[in-house]
């Protein structure tokens, strides 16, 4: 069974930082991307970052120069370490993996979110 856990999530002030972490297993994910999405309240799942298996990164706009994507292959883990965190970065992040690197939602494997809430 394949299955994505993530951890790391929680309550931080304006400014502050939080590393979330993703745990694969059930299959091999060393040559899957793997992702973070987002989603706030009454809002659409959004795409925050992603890492290729050749370690390739891309970001969203809204936290490029603030939140750093990183993945261990051997442990098939994937981090997300968010810095300078903002009251508008609050909502559940989930981690996604697919076979390619994506923007869009579109991976086939989704964890079951954790919750990121930053207080102003």
């Amino acid at each position: 069974q394949v299955q994505l856990v993530e951890s790391g999530g929680g309550l931080v002030q304006a400014g502050g930082s939080l590393r979330l972490s993703c745990a694969a297993s059930g299959r091999t994910f060393s040559s899957h991307a793997m992702g973070w999405f987002r989603q706030a309240p009454g809002k659409e799942r959004e795409f925050v970052a992603a890492i290729s298996w050749g370690r390739v990164t891309i970001y969203a706009d809204s936290v490029k120069g603030r939140f750093t994507i990183s993945r261990d292959n051997d442990k098939i883990t994937v981090d997300l370490q968010m810095n300078s965190l903002r009251p508008e970065d609050t909502a559940v992040y989930y981690c996604a993996a697919n076979r390619i690197i994506l923007r869009t939602a579109a991976y086939e494997y989704w964890g079951q979110g954790t919750q990121v809430t930053v207080s102003s």
